[in-house]
């Protein structure tokens, strides 16, 4: 049977178009990213203050989306470290935007900037929600409403001085009293805070 002309003009366009149909987006199998840590998501309510970080580089904040507490001998902010007991956290640090890297020019990673060193200011969270990481979350996930520790012994692995986990680590975590887990993380340990007023 002969095909007419019409239709194999037809039958040309139609699979041209189908081999140069390209996109170039980003595919996410499963889950997509859940944030980055510091970012505040939720608009409304929410309450975010300009401090200054504390001049003294070993009780800097370590990463965006960590709790602050107050740094009374220099009229700051810091973050947790090792004899610290306050349960109740002052605020977490926001994750600035836009913003001048300092290091690393094209070549740096989304999401893996660091706080700058004080003094400094930036912004802390004083209440409403934010991407935060759990830095224990492949040994237990955090539940919705769940506790929130902080880690206030030193560095060890993946346990971050400062960093949020989700379970009690006998004298190396402080249960914090005006945070709460809103459900479980993305595969990179990320999820949600809610931070009540103290």
């Amino acid at each position: 049977m002969k095909k007419s002309l019409i239709a194999l003009a037809v039958l040309a366009l139609s699979s041209a178009s189908l081999t140069r149909a390209r996109t170039n987006d980003i595919s996410y199998q499963y889950r997509m990213g859940a944030g980055f840590p510091g970012d505040v998501n939720r608009t409304h309510p929410f309450s975010v203050l300009p401090v200054l970080m504390t001049p003294t580089l070993a009780n800097k904040v370590r990463l965006y989306g960590d709790p602050v507490l107050i740094d009374a001998a220099n009229n700051a902010v810091r973050g947790y470290i090792t004899g610290d007991t306050a349960t109740a956290v002052y605020g977490f640090l926001v994750r600035p935007y836009p913003t001048q890297q300092t290091t690393g020019g094209m070549a740096s990673a989304i999401g893996a900037a660091v706080p700058p060193d004080g003094p400094a200011v930036v912004d802390v969270l004083r209440e409403g929600y934010m991407i935060a990481r759990c830095n224990n979350f492949a040994t237990l996930q955090p539940a919705k409403g769940g506790a929130v520790y902080v880690r206030i012994a030193a560095t060890a692995g993946a346990l971050i001085q400062g960093g949020l986990t989700s379970a009690a680590d006998g004298a190396n975590t402080l249960l914090l009293t005006n945070v709460k887990w809103v459900g479980p993380t993305d595969s990179n340990g990320v999820t949600e805070i809610e931070m009540l007023a103290a």
